[in-house]
């Protein structure tokens, strides 16, 4: 599952960075910044990337995915640093939507 996340979340990002012209974005890895540094976009982006990929996910696995919920915004380190902890917060969410 780590990497149909990872893959999807790359994919909606390097879609996203082609659109909006993120050079940065266009060939992303898990360590890659993605929001809150001078490399990431901005929050707006960062807002529609997010829908993005919920859409995405629904339609990949099935479920209804909310990935900018209180408990994701109240972490410690934001799940929206980097690609990988983006990732790793949908294979989470996907986790928990298929264990309901």
């Amino acid at each position: 599952m780590n990497n149909k996340a990872f893959e999807l979340v790359k994919s909606a990002i390097e879609e996203l960075a082609a659109e909006l012209g993120y050079d940065q974005l266009r060939k992303v890895t898990a360590e890659t910044p993605l929001f809150g540094g001078e490399q990431g976009v901005d929050s707006l982006t960062l807002v529609r990337l997010i829908a993005d990929i919920e859409r995405l996910a629904e339609d990949t696995f099935g479920k209804q995915i909310v990935l900018a919920d209180e408990l994701a915004m109240s972490r410690r380190s934001s799940p929206f640093r980097t690609v990988g902890s983006l990732s790793e917060l949908l294979q989470e969410q996907i986790g928990a939507a298929n264990a309901a």
